[in-house]
């Protein structure tokens, strides 16, 4: 499910190199699309068909954390994260399938390492990454292994597919403007290497949290790297942690006002990304290649 994204090609790619046979779904029909599905509203009862005679389900679908919404935005954030998965996996659990992988977050990896952060309590993105893994797994039953792997920056191209949040940062690599990091830092990894760890998960039948990453890199050197691989190479100067906080405190007020408000809560997320945002221990595979081949 989300078969034509960044991370559904990879997954189906290795999957096909390791010779298994793979059915895509996503919304719109193009090519390698088995068949057209919005999996949000799909009913049980139609997801039936699609997963009937499969072994394992791979959920890839994904949903923008910081776009501003109405408030409340549990509800909504809910309706896409949540009870699609659960939907899926009640489904899968009665055609027999008997493996599945959820795309997550490494926000829950930092969640279960860092219990006095309070992520769920302050961030709703995070509260529904955890209610999605719960209640997908409670679906699913005891029968029906469930992994879930928390992803970090994911690097990488399918076709003209690109993380999301490559686009603004190629433009501001690319400009004039000056190239400013807070502290802290991020784990990264490739769209491939999350390909082979849902492979792996689907043919262990595991049903672990799984923490993907491959290095761990500081903000400023992340940036200088995207920098390099833009053609406008240059060392990103260091943004102070008080300044991205007041930053996002205003950005905080302005969508209050607005009676809006982002699944990554604004007055607390400079705290968030001015930590070591570090997964223990990275695989150790260099992302210069893949970090070129997204910012070529």
């Amino acid at each position: 499910m989300g078969g034509t994204g960044l991370i559904g090609a990879h997954v189906a790619a290795v999957l096909r190199e390791r010779g298994h046979e793979v059915t895509s779904t996503a919304r719109a029909k193009g090519p390698g699309v088995d068949h057209a599905l919005d999996l949000g509203p799909a009913p049980v009862d139609e997801l039936r068909p699609l997963l009937a005679g499969h072994d394992g389900v791979v959920f890839a679908a994904r949903t923008e954390e910081q776009r501003p919404l109405r408030k409340p935005i549990h509800p909504v954030l809910r309706r896409d994260m949540v009870e699609p998965v659960v939907r899926l996996f009640t489904a899968a659990r009665a055609e027999g399938l008997t493996r599945g992988v959820v795309m997550g977050s490494y926000y829950t990896y930092f969640h279960r390492k860092h219990p006095e952060w309070d992520l769920p309590a302050r961030h709703t993105y995070v509260r529904c990454r955890l209610e999605q893994a719960d209640e997908a797994r409670a679906a699913a039953g005891p029968g029906l292994p469930v992994a879930v792997l928390e992803l970090p920056f994911v690097f990488g191209r399918a076709g003209d597919r690109l993380p999301n949040w490559a686009g603004p940062l190629d433009r501001w690599a690319r400009s004039r403007s000056p190239l400013l990091a807070p502290p802290g830092g991020t784990a990264a990894t490739s769209a491939r290497a999350v390909g082979e760890a849902a492979a792996d998960a689907l043919e262990q039948a595991s049903g672990a949290d799984i923490a993907v990453a491959d290095e761990n890199i500081a903000w400023r050197d992340l940036m200088t790297r995207i920098a390099a691989a833009t053609g406008r190479p240059r060392r990103a100067g260091r943004l102070p942690a008080a300044a991205l906080g007041a930053t996002l405190r205003l950005a905080d007020v302005s969508q209050s006002l607005a009676r809006k408000e982002s699944g990554l809560n604004l007055r607390h997320l400079g705290a968030l990304l001015t930590a070591d945002l570090y997964v223990d221990p990275p695989t150790g595979r260099p992302l210069d290649d893949v970090i070129r081949e997204t910012f070529a």
